[in-house]
């Protein structure tokens, strides 16, 4: 799956630099990405962890899988968190900036001394590892692991195809959002000719349990109306989960229901932990979620992005409506 990005006359040779780093390694290789993975993260990591052993790699790839996306994991090829590095390992970040060592999850980066390839699409990226295939204008690092696949010579299959289509499938937005381009098609049109099965993908993705409609209607009762209805903000904290009998998987997908609200160019869910909030920004219109995260000490791309602060809620609810009213005044939106 080459030429996905050919008008950047580097894009080729750092997926080929990429390829021979991890095909020259003589010893194991651990795959890792974010924490809280989503589609993009999870695909991204079985598409080369297959890809790999296909090859008769030794990888590892520990993460912790979130249950709506457990359908795609086959028994024991994903594994708990490292508590120490295998001997002679390289580290492959995914979807992930490695020098933000506090997102990168799985292993702990700071404990590691030896070469490090990263693929990642944010432009938050600070581009620096021993291999490196960076590129923001791609919507989903998925993409950039399929033409690494190609590079590698590993031979395709549905089992390494499916999975790069969720990562595909789902930072896109099924499709939907403005980051999609005719090569986003392209790619996604390969990976259905190497056999990925996305009608089963999106299947799988549309299934949610009782918790997750209990909860929602929880969630449903804390949204806000801001800036006249172009700011959507809700709230969930362990309360709300106890009442529904639910755990903080079934959240995730509700910042992109807020987004759908007539009108709004900013949804904002908020995860209160009591002592901290996490954040999860979908933002358009030429708002950018991402100035909020970055102004908040997080980051992101400009439609979706996230930030962490610490803090009980009313002192860090300050701090967010702040920057966020910045970023509505800089496009000529506040008041």
């Amino acid at each position: 799956m080459t030429g996905m990005n050919d008008a950047t006359p580097s894009y080729p040779q750092a997926v080929q630099a990429v390829a021979e780093r991890l095909r020259a390694h003589p010893g194991p290789i651990v795959v890792l990405s974010h924490e809280n993975p989503d589609g993009d993260a999870l695909g991204s990591v079985l598409g080369l962890t297959r890809a790999l052993r296909a090859l008769g790699r030794e990888v590892t790839a520990p993460m912790e899988i979130p249950r709506y996306l457990r359908f795609l994991v086959e028994k024991g090829e994903i594994v708990p968190a490292l508590s120490e590095w295998p001997q002679g390992a390289l580290a492959a970040v995914l979807d992930v900036d490695n020098n933000d060592p506090a997102r990168v999850a799985g292993a702990d980066l700071t404990a590691f001394d030896g070469p490090v390839v990263n693929i990642d699409h944010h432009g938050t990226n600070r581009r620096q590892a021993d291999a490196l295939l960076v590129d923001p204008s791609l919507p989903a690092t998925a993409m950039m692991v399929a033409d690494v696949v190609d590079a590698l010579g590993t031979p395709w299959s549905e089992a390494i195809a499916t999975p790069l289509m969720l990562g595909l499938n789902t930072d896109t937005g099924s499709f939907r959002y403005d980051s999609v381009t005719p090569q986003t098609f392209e790619s996604a049109a390969r990976l259905l000719a190497h056999g990925a099965r996305l009608g089963w993908i999106n299947d799988n993705l549309n299934q949610n349990s009782r918790s997750y409609y209990l909860l929602l209607r929880e969630v449903l009762s804390t949204m806000e109306f801001l800036h006249g209805g172009r700011v959507v903000l809700a709230r969930v904290d362990d309360a709300m989960l106890a009442r529904a009998g639910s755990t903080w998987e079934d959240v995730e997908s509700y910042v992109n229901l807020l987004r759908g609200a007539e009108g709004s160019v900013l949804a904002v869910m908020v995860k209160d932990y009591g002592d901290r909030l996490k954040l999860s920004l979908r933002s358009r219109g030429g708002v950018s979620a991402q100035n909020i995260a970055v102004a908040l000490g997080g980051g992101g791309h400009v439609p979706a992005a996230g930030a962490t602060l610490t803090g009980p809620y009313a002192e860090a609810r300050e701090r967010l409506d702040a920057a966020v009213t910045a970023e509505l005044e800089r496009v000529g939106l506040g008041g």
